[in-house]
């Protein structure tokens, strides 16, 4: 299956998003072994996991190849546009929209440690040397 676009996707359940980190952490995990991670956090079914997995292929956030009897299932979305859609969702709920809104919170609430500072500056620097590139301001 082709790599799916994030938008196009119906949302994950927060049972779904916890299998989906573990795949994206592993590559690709068939049931057994999906069950047996999450049983080190907290116990669950075999049969859910196989429901949760096969839910989340039908709504096209995995894909699946068949080995024997055997499913193993793998992302058909990278995690970075995933977390990427995700922030937006938060910064239109819970910000208004305002990206500045979420930043204030950041430091506000966590901090910053004087090495993330300067990423997050030269991060901010390289977008605003892009967009100049690009026309814009």
């Amino acid at each position: 299956m082709p790599k799916q676009k994030i938008n196009e996707l119906p949302p994950l359940s927060r049972a779904q998003r916890e299998i989906m980190e573990l795949i994206w952490d592993h590559g690709e995990l068939g049931v057994q072994d999906a069950t047996a991670l999450l049983n080190k956090q907290r116990p669950v079914a075999r049969n859910t996991v196989r429901t949760l997995l096969e839910r989340m292929r039908e709504k096209g956030w995995l894909s699946h190849r068949e080995d024997g009897r055997s499913y193993f299932y793998s992302a058909t979305v990278p995690r970075e546009e995933s977390l990427g859609q995700r922030v937006m969702d938060m910064v239109d709920k819970a910000c208004g929209g305002n990206p500045e809104r979420l930043m204030t919170a950041l430091l506000q609430y966590r901090g910053l440690s004087d090495d993330e500072a300067e990423r997050i500056q030269k991060m901010l620097d390289d977008a605003r040397k892009a967009q100049s590139g690009n026309g814009r301001k």
